[in-house]
């Protein structure tokens, strides 16, 4: 069906010229044309005679120099006898490529031949913006394009998923040549506001407005292509009509805002050719070069806001000086751009234009480069994209580490307008505003947040100032963790090593994007821990005090938004009386207005002051991205667990330090740094996303005390057995659900009319139609798990568990919201809503909408009584009311009864036979109808809005829904992990202290490993063990030795994680397992460096040695791999030695020492602490004398007699010639320092043994006087015997 607005106003399918697009960013005195609305699209020309197919001889619209014949516009012109013959082909024109000219928009527009109505005789052409006409071709001006140059345009289109692209039509820019000829190509400073000459504000929206119409091709082109206006000339460029620049690669000489590689803000003054150099190519790279010359020689010595060049004092690289003359130079628009960007020059602005982002300058060399978007054209960088593709963009960059300024309309052209005639306002822009700043740690949707379950959380740092002058007695922190995502704030404050080890503790379980910290207040110290113990997260520094809030500032600024919220709920409740509603519970402590644990906080002084602060960098921060608000109201606040660090005397967690994170592999690998081959992958079974955020949590800090270890065993136990079934059709269950904590976050933010919610912000795309599908999704996601954990509560007949029966008990750990629920459900049609976009609401749900209801019904009322009384009046009851077009209730009378009609009704219309009357009464009561239908639709658009609102009231029972569920997914989780296991599982025995004296012990038999299988080992299997460490009448430490890759560091690493499982909950890969609970598992494992730190692979080993020694307890479990072996082996071993000693005699602890230094093993052989152990092998020879290893990887009683070092070179395949050398080098140093001895042979200890014999014996002679000359002699020979035995030791 042909378009109507096409007929009337002659307007192209792209609806405005080429030259609006680039009218907000371009100087012109030409006011630009408007068609009149009264001409009719014109005939065509008698000599335009396309044929049937394609010809060269065709005239082209890209062909400039050809001359085109006027058209007569308004004048009826036959069809040319060419143009007669298409009828004999009509069949053979369908489908091909067509160019239609409209002499209105002196433009040329494409489309294809898509179907012949032989009724009319007309071909439907289907433009390329996806708009449809019905044409008589012999009557238009046409010409049809050729298929090489057809499928040359399609590979341009094809060059992103989604790109914009300009008509290319080269004879559009030579009639537009000739009507604006006085397009300014200049910059006139006396024209500071675009179409400033001429230009109405009825206009505003023609130059405001971005255009964008979707094309499909025929050809096989997929992605939808948007047809846009190019920018034809930037800044100094004219506004003429153009193909857009298809730009790839190059580079320019402008500040771009780059991604966060390392830390700190990127350096503004810098040239950001490296982001731009694979942006542009050839031409366009000088075209930007040369206006940047021009334009911007402001930042060739670049200075901030305030006039403060890099290096001065205070200087800020967030922010851009603009020179007078600059500014003057600029049209309102152009203005209105670099106030925003002069003001946030380390952000890339989204800047809304009509239904489009745009991005300007050195920002669209970051869209080019990151989103894929096209250049315009012109010599000013420009590209864009359409609203609905925002969130997809947005996340893209922040992802990427770059922080993203939204800014968006908040004024429409008729608002402008209005402002313009009632308040005299000279503006010729309509007004925008800041309304989101998103960065790694702010986004809060978007697939790749949907897609990824682990939390990206924002973290801020501070310090304590006297930490800072007195590094001795270590350090004190205030930390602030949240997750924006989910509303998850953590707070605490804690006393940490001079390694920071508790620091680095934190950053290593929660790997956070971004960091929040105050300028130049940290110590060396700990930026390198955050440097060390983070994953490249984007890093804020803001101002101390002025933007880094003290805690003085941070209470005051949280006791005024707690009260605001505190007024608001009352007088919302005050407002709504109504019998159906529920009465809320509100989240808030009436005293004082702060939650509870704001007021442990405030109440601790200064125990808690960095805290606060801490809290106070964050709300600084996510006021300017407008979350501060949104999060306080809906915030689950929790404090910091015990991190081991301070003086706790009870410790609810065990602690696992950033060592033992990473070298057993918990969260990361060590490979590739994801999760697969670890602890957390394998006992991951979950089926939500906030389960397995939960399970993250869990593994992050194993239990420690002994009843709740106990308590989640039985939890696990009594979802086994008879209980199995009902646990997995809960997890079937769960396994529709989206990510529902994310979700109600989300459903909680949008009741703040902020940021993008704001009422104010003019949006194109539903956005309220995406609200309510998201609402509904959480009302059916509640249901769901409302329904899932009231059908799992059967298993409670069978189970003893505390924790089961408490999470699976309506009103204690379960929330009762089945009247919640109900209220809802009779609420309005959830279905129907989901599908329409609308909500009615069921009579009794919304006082307001029921009164407006009742308004209407009680006119609709008056006039069906006001019928009856005509009827009676008129004494016929044929009378009756009809609807004619937009009249309603028009009252039809027959003809025959037109005398009885009284004088003051009002004749409207007629047919044969009846008359058409409004009464008064009828036009009384239809201004009433209509004012009260207005009320009823104004009450539906606000409905959502407050049902949101009701819904939010309750947000605490939502919160510990979801709370309760994913606690049983975890639970189901876990009591399925062990069927993942190869070998036998066992339910771990903890054991408790029953008095000081008891030894704390581990014990295992036959023990496997949790994550390796024999499947993921290749030819061999995996061989289980017998361990025990610690106990009565047990040595507390096992001094491992082996050879090489003879399983040593396998099973230390397999110790610990059995250690954990335990302590989490779940089953351990054994036949039997006892443990006495561990408070801190230290791991000191594999050759690592940290040269950023200035730290060597030996410095690193000892630094994490060090933490063991200072902060182990009794309690504690202690693994070291190979210790010493970064140095020499004399220093090695001493230190080896030493460190083994300290634990033994002065700590207690248990333990596992393996190492290569076989003089430890001779040392402790006899020392009841230690028990020597060795990896079994089997040893044979090979060619060249050199030994070939079989590692049988059972844990042996006493010590290996080497390490067959020269094995492993003949395993990585070194030449046979260097093994052989290899091999006799070391028989040669084992003769020399004694470490090789054979069982079979006689050792040197029984040499030593008959030395010592002889000596006493001689020492006799000598003692009884009774010396001889023999005696003198055997001296000697024993003087000779002991050098031997010295050079072998």
């Amino acid at each position: 069906m042909a378009p109507t607005h096409r007929q009337n106003s002659g307007r192209s399918p792209l609806v405005n010229p080429q030259r609006q697009i680039t009218a907000f960013f371009s100087k012109s005195t030409t006011p630009s044309p408007s068609p009149s609305p009264n001409i009719s699209k014109p005939n065509p020309n008698p000599k335009s005679t396309p044929n049937c197919s394609p010809s060269p001889t065709t005239p082209s619209p890209l062909q400039p120099k050809s001359i085109k014949p006027l058209l007569l516009v308004g004048l009826t012109a036959s069809p040319p006898p060419s143009m007669r013959a298409l009828k004999s082909c009509d069949g053979e024109v369908l489908g091909k490529r067509i160019r239609v000219y409209w002499p209105l928009d002196k433009s040329w527009y494409e489309g294809y031949v898509k179907s012949l109505d032989k009724g009319s005789n007309k071909h439907l052409i289907q433009y390329d913006d996806g708009e449809e006409e019905l044409l008589d071709l012999g009557k238009e001006k046409v010409e049809w394009i050729e298929e090489e140059e057809s499928s040359k345009r399609f590979k341009r289109l094809r060059r992103g998923s989604f790109k914009r692209v300009a008509i290319e039509d080269v004879e559009m820019e030579n009639v537009e040549d000739k009507s604006d000829n006085n397009d300014d190509d200049g910059d006139d400073p006396s024209d500071e506001d675009w179409g400033s000459k001429g230009n109405e504000v009825g206009e505003e929206n023609e130059e405001e407005e971005e255009i964008v119409k979707a094309s499909k091709h025929e050809k096989g082109l997929k992605d939808e292509v948007k047809i846009r206006k190019a920018s034809g000339g930037g800044y100094l460029g004219s506004g003429k009509k153009g193909k857009r620049d298809g730009l790839g690669n190059g580079g320019v000489k402008v500040p771009v805002p780059e991604p966060v590689k390392n830390h700190g803000i990127p350096a503004a003054g810098e040239k950001a050719s490296n982001g731009c150099n694979n942006g542009l190519m050839g031409d366009a790279e000088e075209r930007f070069k040369a206006r940047e010359a021009h334009k911007f020689h402001f930042l060739r010595e670049r200075r901030d806001a305030k006039g403060r060049h890099p290096g001065d004092k205070n200087y800020d690289p967030r922010t851009l000086y603009l020179p007078p003359d600059f500014l003057k130079s600029l049209s309102g628009g152009q203005r209105q751009w670099w106030e925003f960007k002069s003001n946030h020059m380390d952000k890339v602005l989204f800047f809304k234009m009509g239904k489009f982002y745009e991005l300007f300058e050195m920002d669209a060399h970051i869209g080019a480069k990151e989103l894929d978007l096209q250049y315009m054209k012109g010599e000013q960088p420009h590209c864009g994209f359409p609203e609905r593709n925002f969130s997809v963009n947005v996340e893209k960059l922040a992802r990427k580490g770059y922080r993203v300024l939204v800014v968006e309309q908040t004024e429409t052209p008729e608002q402008l307008e209005i402002r313009r005639k009632e308040k005299g306002s000279k503006d010729k822009v309509v007004k925008r505003e800041i309304c989101a700043v998103v960065t790694k740690g702010t986004v809060i949707e978007g697939e790749l947040l949907s897609a990824n379950p682990d939390a990206s959380y924002l973290i801020s740092v501070t310090e304590s100032c006297s930490s800072l002058d007195n590094l001795i007695a270590g350090h004190t922190f205030g930390v602030c963790v949240v997750d924006v995502a989910t509303s998850k704030v953590i707070l605490g404050q804690f006393k940490d090593d001079l390694e920071c080890s508790g620091l680095c503790c934190l950053l290593s379980q929660l790997r956070p994007v971004e960091i929040i910290k105050p300028s130049k207040m940290l110590s060396a110290e700990t930026e390198r821990a955050i440097m060390r113990h983070t994953r490249n997260p984007l890093v804020n520094e803001l101002v101390p005090l002025l933007e880094f809030w003290d805690a003085k500032k941070t209470v005051c600024e949280l006791e005024t938004i707690y009260t605001r919220f505190s007024n608001q709920s009352s007088s919302a409740s005050s407002e709504e009386i109504d019998s159906h509603s529920i009465n809320p519970q509100m989240e808030e402590n009436v005293a004082g207005c702060l939650p509870n644990i704001l007021l442990e906080l405030v109440s601790a002084g200064e125990n808690s002051s960095l805290a606060l602060s801490a809290l106070g960098g964050t709300l600084y921060y996510l006021k300017q991205a407008f979350l501060d608000e949104s999060l306080l109201r809906f915030a689950k606040f929790e404090l910091l667990p015990c991190t081991g660090f301070g003086d706790v005397p009870q410790k609810p967690y065990m602690v696992l330090d950033a060592a033992a994170l990473e070298n057993l592999e918990i969260f990361e690998n060590n490979r590739n740094g994801d999760s697969s081959g670890t602890l957390y992958a394998q006992l991951n079974h979950c089926v939500t996303a906030f389960g397995k955020r939960l399970l993250k949590t869990w593994l992050a800090r194993p239990l420690y005390n002994l009843e709740s270890v106990k308590e989640r065993q039985d939890a696990v136990a009594g979802l086994r057995g008879v209980n199995l079934s009902s646990a997995l059709e809960f997890r079937k269950a769960l396994s529709r659900l989206p990510d529902m904590e994310r979700l109600l976050a989300r459903i909680f933010a949008s009741s703040e009319s902020n940021g993008r919610n704001a009422n104010k912000v003019v949006l194109y795309e539903d956005a309220a139609k995406k609200q309510l599908q998201q609402f509904i999704s959480a009302l059916h996601g509640c249901d769901l798990m409302a329904q899932a954990c009231n059908s799992l509560g059967v298993i409670l007949e069978n189970v003893e568990s505390i924790q089961l029966h408490h999470l699976l008990t309506l009103g204690k750990g379960l929330p009762d919201l089945d009247s919640l629920l109900k209220h809802f459900k009779q609420a309005f049609d959830w279905v129907e809503a989901n599908t329409s976009g609308r909500i009615i609401p069921s009579e009794g749900v919304d006082m307001e909408y029921d009164s407006a209801c009742k308004t209407v019904k009680e006119i609709e009322s008056s006039l069906t009584n006001h019928i009856k009384e005509q009827r009676k009046l008129l004494g016929d009851s044929s009378v009756n009311y009809v609807t004619v077009g937009k009249d309603t209730y028009l009252l039809e009378v027959p003809e025959s009864l037109q005398r009885r009609i009284p004088r003051d009704y009002e004749l409207c219309s007629s047919k044969k036979g009846f008359f058409r009357y409004w009464t008064p009464t009828i036009k009384k009561l239809l201004g009433e109808l209509s004012q009260a239908e207005s009320e009823k639709e104004s009450t539906l658009k606000s409905i959502l809005q407050r049902l949101i609102g009701r819904f939010c009231q309750h947000h605490k029972k939502w919160k510990k829904l979801v709370s309760a569920t994913a606690e049983l997914d975890v639970l189901i989780s876990l009591a399925i992990a062990s069927d993942f296991y190869e070998g036998p599982a066992c339910r771990p025995i903890i054991l408790g202290f029953s008095c000081s004296n008891d030894v704390p012990c581990f014990s295992a038999k036959r023990l496997g490993h949790p994550v390796l299988r024999s499947d993921s080992l290749g030819k061999g299997t995996f061989v289980p063990n017998d361990i025990t460490i610690g106990g009565h009448g047990q040595a507390s430490f096992i001094l491992l030795t082996g050879p090489n890759m003879g399983g040593k560091s396998t099973l230390l690493r397999q110790v610990c994680l059995a250690v954990i499982l335990a302590q989490v909950g779940a089953d351990v890969p054994a036949e039997s397992f006892e443990l006495s609970p561990v408070d801190r598992i230290f791991v000191r494992m594999g050759a690592k460096d940290h040269i950023m730190a200035g730290q060597s692979t030996f410095l690193t080993e000892l630094s994490e040695t060090a933490l063991m020694l200072s902060s182990a307890t009794c309690n504690s479990l202690v693994a070291l791999d190979e210790l010493g072996r970064g140095t020499s082996t004399s220093d090695g071993q001493a230190i080896a030695e030493s460190v083994l000693q300290h634990f033994l005699n002065k700590v207690h602890c248990r333990g596992m020492f393996s190492t290569h230094y076989h003089r430890l093993a001779v040392d402790y052989q006899k020392d009841p602490k230690v028990s020597l152990q060795h990896m079994a092998c089997q040893v044979g020879h090979g060619s060249g004398r050199v030994e070939e290893v079989t590692f049988l990887h059972r844990l042996t009683p006493g010590a290996c007699p080497k390490s067959y070092g020269v094995n492993v070179a003949r395993l990585a395949g070194l030449p046979d010639c260097v093994l052989q050398k290899a091999a006799a080098k070391s028989r040669e140093f084992e003769a020399i320092y004694g470490t090789h001895r054979k069982a079979s042979e006689e050792g040197c200890d029984d040499e030593m043994v008959a030395f010592i014999r002889n000596l006493f014996n001689i020492a006799t002679e000598f003692s009884s006087h009774e010396c001889s000359g023999s005696a003198g002699s055997s001296l000697i020979e024993l003087q000779h015997r002991a050098r031997t035995l010295l050079q072998l030791n």
